[in-house]
């Protein structure tokens, strides 16, 4: 190989890591258009979740016990009336199985999207009503309540799939969780 070609195929090489860790791109679910974070309320745009979020695409509050509280809270007073207590769907979609209407729900950057953006139907935009961070937060809480297999559950991290247990209601028999 000539000195060039090496010295392209060097500097391709490197560029590939760069790529693969670039910040996440955000759409509207229903028409592709970039979400424009300029309307987000600014309150919650820095907390570390957000700004990791940002970066990565990764929801550091799935599974994270310490926010799990506020989570329901969060889902219960904004999402629960369509999705259901335990999302398993009633005028909107069930969200806690592995089928997603729009496919791209199934990793966070595509949820957050549909949150963020809106979706078809009654779903609208919610950066008028919940904070960036509560919107991760909300949406740790819907993967929470997952109850497929966690080989499925591709927000988990590996660590979180080991150990992670389907959701099941309390009062169904199984160890309560909430």
């Amino acid at each position: 190989m000539t000195k060039p070609k090496i010295l392209a195929a060097l500097a391709l090489a490197t560029l590939v890591p760069v790529a693969a860790m670039a910040a996440p791109q955000f759409f509207n679910i229903i028409d592709g258009s970039p979400l424009n974070f300029d309307d987000a309320m600014e309150e919650g745009r820095d907390t570390e979740a957000v700004k990791h979020f940002m970066d990565t695409g990764e929801n550091i509050y799935n599974e994270n016990p310490e926010i799990m509280p506020e989570a329901e809270e969060l889902y219960a007073g904004m999402c629960s009336g369509c999705h259901g207590h335990y999302a398993e769907g009633k005028i909107g979609p069930g969200l806690n199985d592995s089928y997603w209407t729009y496919p791209s729900n199934e990793d966070d950057v595509g949820l957050f999207s549909t949150l963020y953006g809106g979706a078809t139907g009654q779903m609208g935009p919610m950066w008028g009503s919940l904070t960036l961070d509560e919107m991760l937060m909300t949406m740790a809480w819907v993967r929470h309540l997952y109850t497929g297999d966690p080989k499925d559950a591709v927000w988990l991290t590996d660590e979180q799939k080991a150990t992670f247990k389907p959701f099941q209601p309390k009062g169904s028999g199984d160890d309560d969780q909430s």
